[in-house]
């Protein structure tokens, strides 16, 4: 009986875990999904300057990039925890070509 009491009080602990294991998940396979399926992607922020720029670069180019404003989502935070991993930064903008991670914005003018 003690031991069924002990184990209900973590219930919802391990119900948290594992939420939060699915978002990661999902926002992991988000990532890896528009990285492969598009051959620009910038992940972004609307207000942020270095996007702006990043996406005015673009333009000028006569380029459409995927563009995923993280602002503008509910998993944009998890978005940006799986970029750390996938390329040592949280930071925006992120800028992959032909599924290859060029950097921010000034990776876009060199």
């Amino acid at each position: 009986m003690i031991w069924s009491r002990q184990f209900l009080c973590w219930v919802p602990l391990l119900l948290l875990l594992v939420e939060d294991a699915k978002a990661s998940n999902s926002a992991s396979g988000f990532v890896q999904n528009v990285i492969y399926s598009n051959r620009i992607v910038i992940f972004s922020k609307s207000y942020f300057p270095f996007s702006v720029r990043a996406k005015r670069i673009l333009k000028e180019l006569n380029e459409k990039p995927f563009i995923v404003e993280l602002d503008l989502r509910d998993d944009g935070s998890q978005i940006q925890d799986v970029l750390l991993e996938e390329v040592g930064r949280r930071t925006v903008p992120q800028v992959f070509v032909n599924g290859k991670h060029i950097g921010g914005s000034d990776g876009l003018c060199t």
